[in-house]
């Protein structure tokens, strides 16, 4: 497996069980928005991307659990990339729990279009992210 772009690490709350005693199946999809906004945001090192009337929207999103997260934890979010499309990219994520890296509890592939909020319609990406996608 490649290394990934970026790797969250996010404290599962008290709130984030359900009444079975284990992570609400909707917080996952939650630790992924987490960490692929801080990956966006890790690139503003280099100028965010775009004008502030550009950015990613959430195309599609398939979520595979494998196994349940209980509190307390931390949990492990690596993102990773297939590269850029024109005006589209993957983000593919992988869940675990800190202490236990090597077991998978979740994998979420997602898709994300880069848009211009003015029109509504995808704009090509901007090369500070087609480049970190590419890396």
């Amino acid at each position: 497996m490649p290394a990934p772009l970026y790797t969250a690490r996010i404290p599962v709350r008290w709130g984030d069980q359900d009444a079975l005693g284990h992570v609400n199946n909707t917080v996952y999809l939650r630790y992924v928005e987490q960490a692929r906004i801080e990956f966006l945001e890790s690139l503003a090192d280099e100028g965010w991307p775009g004008a502030p009337d550009t950015g990613p929207i959430l195309a599609a999103a398939e979520l595979q659990f494998k196994r349940p997260i209980h509190y307390p934890a931390t949990v492990v979010v690596q993102v990773f990339s297939a590269g850029p499309g024109r005006t589209s990219f993957p983000l593919d994520s992988v869940l675990s729990v800190e202490g236990d890296e090597d077991t998978v509890y979740a994998d979420v592939k997602a898709t994300l279009v880069w848009v211009d909020s003015r029109t509504g319609r995808p704009t090509p990406l901007p090369d500070v992210i087609r480049d970190a996608l590419s890396a």
